[in-house]
């Protein structure tokens, strides 16, 4: 078994109404190498918080930050070698309306199952 950490990734589109639809999981899993984001976007769920919220910006924000934790040069955003270190940026408090949720663990055999199983559980299908 490989101890991993994990946090929800939330969209807020107003932050002093304190809503939130939770979009995504960024999973870290020291032991395997293992850093990840996996992201889907609900479009009626997030209109009926936001009606003129605009999707396609949400959605390259979560591009750049899966980019971010794949290592790959993101514009904005800074390069961050080590995976811990990027987990960390990525689970950092912040005040976009990408937001992440408190980090918990588990353990897993397959880290890439794991991303997939807690973005099916936490985040829902795309209806």
């Amino acid at each position: 078994m490989i101890g991993y950490q994990y946090a929800v990734l939330r969209l807020v589109p107003a932050v002093e109404r304190e809503e939130f639809v939770n979009v995504g999981v960024v999973v870290y899993a020291q032991m395997a190498d293992h850093l990840e984001i996996a992201w889907r976007l609900r479009p009626a769920l997030v209109r009926a918080l936001a009606p003129t919220i605009d999707v396609a910006e949400i959605e390259t924000a979560l591009t750049s930050l899966a980019d971010c934790a794949a290592g790959r040069a993101t514009p904005g955003k800074p390069e961050i070698r080590s995976l811990g270190a990027r987990f960390g940026w990525l689970t950092a408090p912040r005040s976009t309306s990408i937001q992440p949720g408190p980090v918990h663990g588990g353990l897993t055999d397959d880290p890439a199952a794991e991303t997939q199983r807690l973005l099916d559980r936490l985040i829902g299908s795309r209806a």
